[in-house]
């Protein structure tokens, strides 16, 4: 039988292409702290009032929708970057649902189609953290708000920590989208805060992991820590070293970086890595053949499997706070940059 040429090759290039796009798919989960992400209207229920045009920050419309096309720019960045819209973004520092909308039916996003899960926390001035999802990616199931336990203190509010649980390619997935405690008072009078979240999580986790053995866990944030603290190294168990993971245990890639200067926040002339995404250890499981895991990327010719988003645009240029993250305030003076922290991001796929 006489093959057609053009026909012969054309299916062997689409079987090529289809293969490799299968082989090579990648998901890329980042975390973005964006600073104060509130709306104009004054909530009786939550001490917002800075964040209104008759407040101290005299936040108007326009300062408003400054921030959300800020914060727009920084996701499509990331995702010209990756190639691809990431397929989970979890926020911090969002004041409601609102401001969400807002955000995904921006025309640079809107594509990405995002879906939204949010629940209004306990806390005082009504900031939440939420989480967005590719309907495409990553199949939704449950969600769950988890309020911070702290023993000592059973009436403390705080920021909940939200659980989202779903599939990707099939694999079960659990999210944790935290913001612990602040420093406020000194790092070691409020420790024990952070620790109670890192407690939290690890105990719902590990719940989790009792009924779903398999499950794979990816718990980001801005953990108010570095990962040397206790919060994360010790009692979430954010091992550094992806060679000696405990089994059942967590690993922390954002260590490495740490250690060799890298940051995501600075204050006093000193940089913090506050925001970290810490995974389970089947996520870095080599024997697992075909299974989704965590993706090495190249730094300046080291091995990480994290990264941190720094590009130009999110740096002061001048003034006090030159070579700092761009912020929206300083005090109550609007400076209309993006954010105090800069977005991370870990990449998700199968060993080619």
């Amino acid at each position: 039988m006489k093959i057609n040429n053009n026909l012969l090759l054309g299916l062997i290039c689409l079987f090529a292409a289809v293969s490799l796009s299968a082989q090579d798919r990648t998901y890329t989960v980042m975390f973005y702290n964006v600073e104060n992400l509130f709306d104009v209207y004054n909530d009786p229920n939550v001490r917002d009032d800075e964040f209104t045009p008759e407040g101290p920050k005299e936040w108007t419309e326009t300062k408003y929708w400054k921030k959300i096309a800020n914060t727009a720019e920084v996701l499509h960045a990331i995702a010209q970057a990756n190639r691809q819209f990431p397929a989970i973004i979890g926020l911090s520092e969002i004041e409601n649902r609102l401001v969400l909308d807002d955000l995904v039916s921006d025309e640079r996003l809107a594509s990405a189609n995002y879906q939204i899960v949010h629940y209004d926390s306990p806390e005082a001035r009504g900031v939440d953290v939420a989480l967005l999802y590719r309907p495409d990616l990553f199949e939704y199931e449950w969600s769950d708000p988890i309020r911070t336990r702290i023993p000592s203190r059973p009436d403390f509010k705080t920021r909940d920590i939200l659980a989202v649980c779903g599939r990707i390619e099939g694999e079960l997935f659990c999210f944790f989208v935290n913001h612990w405690s602040s420093r406020r008072g000194g790092a070691q009078s409020s420790e024990y805060l952070r620790c109670g979240g890192a407690q939290t999580v690890r105990d719902y986790a590990d719940s989790l992991r009792q009924v779903h053995p398999e499950i794979k866990l990816v718990v980001m944030g801005d953990m108010n820590d570095d990962p040397v603290d206790k919060s994360i190294l010790e009692v979430l168990g954010g091992a550094g070293d992806p060679e000696n993971i405990p089994e059942g245990g967590m690993f922390n890639p954002f260590y490495a970086l740490f250690q060799d200067g890298y940051g995501t926040l600075a204050y006093q002339d000193a940089w913090s890595l506050y925001d970290n995404i810490v995974v389970s250890d089947n996520l870095m499981n080599l024997d697992q053949e075909g299974s989704l895991r965590l993706m090495p990327v190249k730094l300046r010719r080291q091995t990480y499997y994290a990264s941190i988003f720094k590009r130009s645009f999110l740096i002061q240029q001048k003034g006090q706070y030159k070579n700092y993250p761009w912020r929206t305030y300083s005090g109550n003076a609007f400076l209309g940059g993006y954010s105090d922290h800069l977005p991370v991001f870990i990449t998700i796929g199968k060993e080619k």
